[in-house]
């Protein structure tokens, strides 16, 4: 099993806000610093969710997203596991799944991307939307 990049490798400190720092350190959520972590990491078995933090110092509702990530987690009695994308890659990832706005969850199931959701939602909607995507391919 590969030890994914934590963020004093991958990244400056000051890079990321406090808050996606903390899923990092704090919730254990790994960082995936390059594309071949991302491939490895959503290969695995289950479902997981991939956060796109865009930049935290442009875009308001980062901290937010880093946030409602845990609780939605939790929501669903963790039937997915989370990472955090590092700004190296977030670029070309969005592009591949064509999810473009950031924040955003990109979710997966043992390696097929399933769908995104981008930006800040109501709390219902998270709910629908995740419910949505991991029941609707598998």
């Amino acid at each position: 099993m590969h030890d994914f990049a934590m963020p004093d490798t991958a990244a400056p400190s000051g890079a990321m806000h406090p808050l996606v720092t903390r899923l990092i350190d704090e919730m254990g959520y790994p960082l995936l610093a390059n594309l071949s972590d991302v491939a490895e990491f959503t290969a695995r078995p289950g479902a997981h969710c991939l956060f796109i933090p865009g930049d935290a110092k442009r875009n308001l509702e980062t901290p937010d997203a880093a946030v409602v990530l845990p609780e939605i987690r939790m929501a669903f009695q963790h039937a997915f596991d989370c990472a955090v994308v590092s700004d190296a890659i977030e670029t070309e990832l969005r592009q591949q799944t064509r999810a473009l706005k950031a924040p955003g969850f990109l979710f997966y199931r043992e390696g097929e991307y399933l769908g995104a959701i981008e930006k800040i939602r109501d709390w219902d909607d998270y709910v629908a939307r995740t419910s949505h995507i991991l029941t609707a391919k598998g």
